[in-house]
């Protein structure tokens, strides 16, 4: 019996501390962080001169600028995705985050387990494909090309796809909620 033990415990503390192998996946997702302010900039800095253009055809017109604010805030979602995915992904399967004295840690850390970083997740990426729905109906009819019919149901397909799945996470997390044993 003495020899069991002592496999299974190594085993063990092998398996607890392999959860380090996510940690380079979270640093990862701090650089696409720093890839998606790259873009955001760029953008930025793309718009800004234009909206304030006063030659007719070159000035933003006000459907392009509700465009623009569109792709910032996308890109402005698909960051906050990532700092969520990162914060809660690292301290539910990695380590606790050690941020003595901290004084701005949002309220959410720390408190956001699988269930929530799922509806977290759920919730971004409906919010997402319903910008890029809206983008794509803002653009019907623009410079005088014709309705991609196939594409804009595709669109709709997708986003309703994700919103069911959105539906049906939370009912399930509702209803594992309402069992006695999880």
């Amino acid at each position: 019996m003495g020899l069991k033990p002592k496999i299974e415990t190594g085993f063990e503390r092998l398996l607890f501390q392999s959860r380090w192998l996510m940690a380079p996946f979270y640093a990862g997702l701090a650089l696409a962080l720093l890839m998606l302010l790259v873009v955001f900039l760029r953008d930025l800095f793309y718009y800004v001169p234009k909206a304030f253009m006063m030659v007719p055809g070159a000035a933003l017109s006000s459907n392009d600028a509700i465009l623009a604010v569109l792709t910032l805030v996308d890109l402005s979602l698909a960051g906050n995705l990532l700092l969520i995915v990162m914060f809660s992904g690292y301290e539910n399967f990695v380590s606790k985050l050690d941020l003595e004295g901290e004084q701005d840690r949002p309220p959410w850390m720390g408190t956001v387990d699988f269930s929530g970083l799922k509806m977290k997740l759920i919730a971004s990426i409906v919010a997402i494909s319903g910008i890029q729905l809206l983008k794509f109906f803002m653009n019907i009819g623009k410079d005088g090309a014709p309705i991609d019919t196939q594409e804009a149901m595709w669109g709709v397909i997708i986003h309703l796809t994700f919103v069911i799945s959105g539906v049906l996470l939370a009912l399930m997390d509702w209803l594992t909620s309402k069992t006695d044993k999880h």
